[in-house]
């Protein structure tokens, strides 16, 4: 390549309070550029990050068992308390969702209605049935709960 003079206009020169000038730039030279050699990994600087790594994969396992074997019963509180929260939230979407129906909201109130009148009918109404009502439910009570008194 050949080195191209570069000369000031004459307007620039002339704010300046210069006369102009020629500069000659040589495009051959790097002149003062850095080339920074590439840095390829070898294999033992790999070697180096993957050991440590490859070490702690493989004591994960033993890690995780030991842990989950020492907070068991906490675990399983926390993950029944979580499922719960989801199973409240799904319930509480479907129903909302249910809700959002023309007309089925209004036939489930009017079933609501119905179904409590006629419990209040068979089983609150009669001295007799509230007996028989109580000893359903100590008996239910009773086979939850592990008691014999049924």
């Amino acid at each position: 390549m050949e080195s191209k003079p570069y000369e000031t206009s004459q307007s620039t020169a002339s704010e300046m309070g210069t006369a102009p000038k020629s500069v000659t730039i040589n495009t051959d030279q790097a002149g003062t550029m850095i080339k920074i050699p590439a840095q390829n990994p070898t294999s033992e600087q790999v070697q180096e990050w993957l050991e440590p790594v490859a070490t702690f994969l493989s004591s994960l396992p033993d890690q995780v068992g030991s842990f989950v074997s020492d907070y068991q019963k906490p675990l399983i509180t926390i993950l029944l308390l979580l499922s719960g929260v989801v199973t409240v939230k799904v319930v509480l979407a479907v129903l909302d969702a249910i809700n959002d129906i023309p007309l089925l909201s209004p036939v489930f109130e009017l079933v609501g209605i119905i179904y409590s009148g006629w419990f209040v009918y068979r089983y609150l109404l009669k001295a007799s049935t509230r007996q028989e009502l109580s000893k359903d439910f100590t008996a239910i009570r009773g086979q939850v709960l592990g008691n014999k008194e049924s």
